[in-house]
């Protein structure tokens, strides 16, 4: 993602705004993502702000989190992603070399400071076989592992909303029994450790599909998440075109044209990214309680006034 940027960005104003028009339809949570969202100039303004009416979660490479610890004091969560205990690996996966150094360093200093810092893995055939390893040894030191799973793009439309994931023979994961004794260690582990932060609702989901190719999920998709990206443009997910502006949400959101998105996202099965499917299947209220219920959310989610909706991704470049 680093090697594609796009100078134009919705300024801190409409940023705010959108914010706004999301706490009016009941969103309960955001997650930053990117890019990288603490290149921004006024991410911390927009980060106090998010913090003050939503669950908000950051998204760092490692790279600038630790110079930016007051722009995140307000935040529920800092996910830094690193892949590897071995430092060439990971750096080899990143495609900058001294990646894992400086995240590795960022994990401590946040640590250090008070701030609720995590690990995010993408799981690959990459390191798939040290996955037990790398869990165990952030646990113990009380640090969180919430995990993602190498997927990607299914197909080169020019029109969906932007790119993440590029297929690699190298990183697709291709010995299934591993990742189901994988699903099998991990689901034993977080009944121990609600620093394991993925439901086993969530673990049998994956487990399943990788054990007979089963999806027992339904993308709910533009119901329970969607995205928006840096120039405010609304998709039930990245695979698809915009269907909005964010400005626009209020009046379309309960909209036949959203209805019969909503069908079509439900019949989908391109992808296999680990966010859509947890929130595919914890989107619900009752979906909510199970995840705080596991430790996984902030108490803030017992004290929203309003009913729970749609988690937000917002794409920052």
């Amino acid at each position: 993602m680093w090697r594609e940027q796009d100078v134009k960005e919705l300024s801190t104003e409409e940023v705010k705004r959108g914010l706004d028009i999301l706490r009016e339809l009941g969103v309960v949570e955001i997650v930053f993502s990117g890019g990288n969202p603490l290149l921004r100039e006024d991410i911390g303004e927009i980060l106090d702000y998010a913090s003050r009416f939503f669950i908000t979660t950051v998204y760092d490479n490692g790279s600038l989190a630790a110079e930016k610890i007051d722009a995140l004091r307000t935040v529920d969560f800092v996910a830094i992603s690193l892949d590897s205990l071995d430092s060439r690996k990971n750096d080899y996966l990143k495609g900058v070399k001294g990646s894992w150094k400086k995240a590795m360093q960022t994990i401590e200093k946040l640590h250090a400071n008070g701030i609720r810092v995590g690990v995010s893995p993408i799981i690959s055939q990459f390191n798939l076989y040290e996955m037990v390893d790398f869990t165990n040894y952030f646990l113990e030191k009380g640090i969180p592992v919430w995990y993602c799973l190498y997927s990607y793009d299914p197909s080169n439309d020019p029109n969906q909303l932007f790119k993440i994931g590029r297929k690699n023979d190298e990183f697709l994961i291709t010995d299934n029994r591993a990742m189901v004794e994988l699903c099998d260690t991990l689901m034993d582990i977080e009944r121990k450790n609600s620093n394991v932060l993925i439901t086993t609702k969530t673990l049998e989901a994956v487990k399943n599909l990788y054990l007979n190719g089963n999806r027992i999920w339904k993308c709910r998709a533009l119901k329970n998440f969607f995205i928006i990206d840096h120039l405010g443009r609304v998709a039930g997910c990245h695979l698809n075109p915009p269907a909005a502006s964010i400005f626009d949400l209020p009046d379309v959101w309960e909209s036949e044209e959203f209805n019969a998105l909503r069908r079509i996202y439900g019949e989908c099965s391109k992808c296999i990214y680990l966010c859509y499917i947890v929130y595919s299947i914890h989107g619900s209220v009752v979906g909510n309680l199970e995840i705080a219920k596991e430790k996984w959310r902030s108490a803030k989610l017992f004290l929203r006034n309003k009913p729970l909706r749609p988690l937000s991704l917002v794409k920052q470049r």
